[in-house]
């Protein structure tokens, strides 16, 4: 299994911090964002190389980050060529480029570059094995304004995904989905064509609603939070609670 990490984006919400700098890097205690992610995803097992892919803006500072790296597995860097938030081609298309540029043809696991986790990669990695299916996470979000600005999933008894919105104005369910995805390698294909057939090219999120749609999907329910770092004050409120003020 490939660790695929989305890095591509510039960050425009945390203004200077972010400016000439990549979000994912950025310290959170003494490690940084990407970093506190890898710490747990290498210990997985049957992950065997992680692949991050960023942008030409922030290649450079990913290769030196990754040479002061000690991972058990391998990493990666990929360009995406961009330079610039108008031009970026959004996760699904970063995805695409790498899949493509590194002939991948095994399972995946897709993350997002800027969450703190507060469970292990493990639990949902064993989930998509025991179903033997693509898999997306879901978690309880009980306020209705934050589930109309994210992906919402209708769950059977068994956790398949019977339907999945993004951004519902009158939502179906209290199901919302972060971006973590497992994608079978029998589903790779699909992906492949995606964008062809319709899929959406910016956010993680347009791709598993379009393999809802297409192939059988489970469900993990998170077995605890995340912190979200969207903006100075997640940012902030991150790094206290790793010991360091802003």
């Amino acid at each position: 299994m490939k660790n695929i990490v989305i890095a591509a984006g510039y960050a425009t919400r945390l203004g200077e911090l972010t400016r000439n700098y990549p979000k994912p890097l950025l310290k959170i205690g003494d490690s940084t964002i990407l970093g506190r992610m890898l710490d747990d995803i290498d210990r997985i097992e049957s992950i065997d190389e992680h692949i991050i892919i960023t942008n030409h803006k922030f290649a450079h500072s990913f290769g030196e980050w990754k040479r002061e790296q000690h991972y058990t597995k391998p990493i990666t860097i990929v360009d995406d060529g961009t330079e610039t938030n108008d031009t970026r081609l959004g996760a699904v298309c970063d995805l695409l480029l790498a899949m493509d540029r590194l002939s991948i043809d095994d399972d995946i696991l897709v993350v997002a570059a800027d969450n703190l986790l507060f469970f292990s990669f493990q639990e949902f990695v064993d989930f998509a094995k025991e179903k033997g299916t693509s898999c997306i996470m879901c978690h309880e979000q009980p306020s209705t304004e934050k589930l109309q600005r994210t992906g919402v999933v209708v769950l059977d008894d068994d956790s398949r995904v019977l339907n999945m919105e993004e951004k519902p104005q009158e939502p179906k369910s209290r199901w919302a989905v972060p971006p973590f995805y497992i994608y079978m390698r029998h589903d790779l294909e699909l992906i492949r064509h995606a964008v062809e057939h319709g899929c959406g090219k910016d956010a993680p999120g347009n791709l598993a609603h379009y393999m809802v749609d297409n192939t059988v999907m489970h469900a993990w329910q998170m077995s605890a939070g995340r912190f979200d770092i969207g903006s100075l004050d997640t940012y902030y409120e991150a790094c206290e609670k790793y010991g360091v003020s802003k």
